[in-house]
């Protein structure tokens, strides 16, 4: 389904035609109006045990009747097993064809709430409620559902749009300073592919608080929903998104498999920003005061990840991932900081040496 995303601020239209992406204080007030109005003969929410406690009872004045779903919160249960739970739910409670789904979370309950509903009944409407600000800026947005694969990060899924997206940024005072560094990383992604201004307005500022971060979701939604909406099936300008997410991914992968505490999403893409701000400075596009600034902004926010990760497993990894082309990792580099290059190939020796300058690479104290 070829779509164009709307965004809304207080119900004030940025523009466009097909679905909307609503943003702002008033939000549950024009979900509920929403619910009403397109009469579903049931409506179910699902939840983690996290937006069951902390956002549920955010949510619940402005629903009349539904059914609730629960999965265990974090990307470990991003699987077959927890859909199929999804899907015995829904049957047992006889969801037909106009029933919704509300996913109320962060990305990986967004992920795997819209592949089930895009897939039982061959699809039934769902709405994305962003929890955290991941999702909020990257993980909620953009139609792309799925599931993990033997810890391979998204293998099974669809390209499925939700009916809407409802930002409610008050949602962000329930989420923990990991959980704000989190979606931070996927922000900075945002800028150092398409917005230099927001990234230099990023860097620039000492203390993120939550006002803050409202001025930064509206700009960097607006960054990806643009993209989205010129390649919806990412044959070509959708790839920038993947900035960061090449070896990111496999490191998250990797830290699934190894850590007792895995990696957080952003966590491991802030490891691929700088390992990817490498490939993109030793391939003659990021100039070194460039690539400078990206390393010390990342290491000053994220904690760096130690581990005896094995440049072989993570290149293996790598060779699975799903936007490779004819058996050759796929990158998407900086040209700058503000304008990315899709498309791009380096060797194994260079990408192992990126994994080698971050291993090696001694953050300064602040």
């Amino acid at each position: 389904m070829i779509t164009n995303i709307v965004f809304v601020i207080l119900m004030k239209v940025i523009y466009d035609k097909s679905y909307k992406v609503f943003f702002g204080e008033n939000v549950l007030n024009h979900l509920a109006q929403t619910i009403i109005n397109k009469a579903y003969s049931n409506v179910f929410v699902l939840v983690d045990e996290n937006t069951e406690k902390y956002c549920l009872p955010i949510l619940k004045p402005y629903l009349e009747n539904f059914t609730l779903v629960k999965i265990a919160s974090g990307e470990i249960y991003k699987n077959l097993q927890t859909a199929n739970n999804i899907w015995d739910n829904l049957q047992q409670h006889s969801a037909n064809r106009n029933a919704v789904l509300l996913n109320l979370g962060g990305g990986t309950l967004s992920d795997i709430g819209g592949f089930c509903a895009a897939t039982f009944k061959r699809g039934i409407d769902f709405i994305n409620i962003p929890t955290t600000l991941l999702s909020m800026v990257d993980a909620s947005i953009g139609g792309k559902q799925g599931i993990d694969l033997n810890n391979y990060k998204n293998l099974i899924g669809v390209f499925q749009h939700p009916e809407h997206i409802f930002i409610y940024p008050e949602f962000l005072k329930t989420l923990s300073s990991i959980e704000k560094r989190n979606g931070l990383a996927e922000m900075i992604k945002h800028a150092l592919i398409n917005d230099e201004k927001l990234f230099n307005k990023i860097i620039s500022t000492n203390q993120i608080d939550a006002e803050q971060l409202e001025k930064w979701i509206e700009k960097s939604a607006k960054i990806k929903i643009k993209i989205v909406n010129r390649d919806p099936f990412e044959k070509d300008l959708r790839k920038m998104l993947n900035f960061g997410h090449t070896i990111g991914h496999a490191v998250e992968t990797f830290s699934l498999v190894h850590d007792t505490e895995p990696l957080k999403h952003g966590e491991a893409i802030a490891v691929g920003i700088i390992c990817e701000s490498y490939l993109s400075f030793k391939s003659n596009m990021l100039s070194k005061d460039e690539f400078d600034l990206i390393v010390k902004y990342i290491f000053k926010n994220f904690l760096k990840y130690i581990s005896n990760w094995n440049n072989k497993e993570l290149l293996k990894i790598m060779h699975n991932d799903k936007k490779n082309i004819n058996s050759e990792i796929n990158f998407t580099l900086l040209k700058k900081i503000g304008k990315a290059k899709i498309n791009c190939y380096c060797s194994m020796e260079l990408i192992i040496e990126s994994l080698e300058f971050y291993k090696n690479f001694v953050p300064q104290k602040n």
